[in-house]
């Protein structure tokens, strides 16, 4: 009786055992630089799902301001610009009439000119047409300035971050679907399977990344469907590669050969016992697909093979980068590269947090 009491008391004191998830999160809560990008991460993700709501950056298409305004703190810091007046506008097109009155006087008549018509018509119209009134928008509102087209440029960032997390997460979750279901198939069935599966693979890492890439938003339309496509079409390698090897390592281990005593399907066995003792991969894996997908619909949008020009991005809003930094407007260009610095950063060092968060050697 002394004894089982005693062993009672004991198996009270011991402390529950834990799963591999709370004490992945134990330890990164110890991780301050791990936590801290994990906050930033999920402020990103919030910025993203106000702008997939309309709550932020809706109305990044309306012009509220004139074009390329600086920010409210740095307007001094701005190229110097000439603002054309009513007078300046009117010596320029008497000078233009001054110039088709000699052109004219070459001896073309009206009835010779095929343009004549055109031209005619295209005056009345211009002399008729009201001016477009914009109302500008206040400068200490303009935090980030305004573009070309006097648009907010924290509006278009804002709506850009989203457009661009949608594009990374989604492409990333559909890559790690093709790849964890492919490695699945080939590292557990092997033989023929396996010969086939890597064949398929072979080809696609035969091919460099961003030819792929290219040859595959050629072929299809533009738009955040085809980009978030032609990414999962053409990332899912490494995650074929990784668990194609956890599978075959698993699947001759103890608790498999366990269930398959008692009767269990190869489904079963695969995707109710092998896979979640490798989710922790996944999510790793996961973390480098999304920063690398963002990163990878940047340069497809800057090189024009991206979203629609109805869409704003990261990529998009660098597109127009180019353009504008040769007359000086440095803004556009510096928001984006802070927003998606920052992004990256903070997802490169979260998946370093979570691999050694998640690594079941690490005590």
């Amino acid at each position: 009786m002394t004894s089982q009491t005693t062993l009672l008391a004991d198996d009270a004191s011991c402390p529950a055992s834990r799963s591999l998830w709370q004490l992945g999160w134990q330890r990164l809560r110890r991780d301050r630089i791990g936590l801290t990008a994990l906050w930033v991460v999920l402020a990103f993700v919030l910025l993203a799902l106000a702008g997939w709501l309309g709550l932020a950056g809706s109305h990044w298409r309306d012009e509220v301001a004139k074009p390329n305004m600086p920010p409210a703190l740095f307007k001094d810091y701005g190229p110097a610009t000439v603002e054309l007046t009513a007078a300046d506008i009117d010596a320029a097109q008497q000078h233009n009439t001054s110039i088709a009155d000699a052109s004219a006087a070459t001896g073309m008549s009206a009835e010779d000119d095929p343009l004549a018509a055109d031209m005619a018509a295209a005056q009345t119209q211009a002399a008729n047409a009201a001016p477009l009134a914009v109302t500008p928008a206040n400068d200490s509102l303009l935090v980030l300035g305004s573009d070309s087209r006097g648009r907010d440029v924290l509006q278009k960032v804002i709506q850009g971050t989203a457009t661009s997390l949608l594009v990374g997460l989604s492409g990333a979750l559909l890559a790690i679907l093709i790849g964890t279901l492919l490695g699945a198939l080939s590292g557990y069935f092997g033989r023929r399977t396996d010969d086939l599966l890597m064949w398929f693979y072979s080809v696609f890492t035969s091919v460099p990344d961003m030819l792929l890439l290219l040859a595959f938003s050629a072929v299809m339309s533009r738009g955040i469907d085809t980009v978030i496509m032609v990414m999962a079409l053409t990332s899912w390698t490494g995650t074929y590669r990784l668990m194609r090897a956890e599978f075959m390592k698993h699947k001759g281990r103890e608790y498999v050969q366990a269930a398959d005593a008692i009767g269990a399907s190869h489904r079963s066995r695969m995707f109710r016992h092998i896979l979640p003792n490798v989710t922790h991969l996944l999510l790793v894996q996961f973390s480098l697909l999304t920063v690398a997908l963002i990163k990878y619909e940047a340069i497809l949008s800057f090189l024009g093979f991206g979203v629609g020009i109805s869409q704003t991005s990261w990529g998009a809003m660098l597109a127009e980068a180019p353009a504008e930094l040769l007359q000086g407007y440095w803004w556009q260009m510096a928001a984006v590269t802070l927003f998606m610095s920052l992004l990256v950063t903070a997802f490169s060092m979260l998946t370093d947090s979570l691999r050694d968060a998640l690594d079941p050697k690490v005590k």
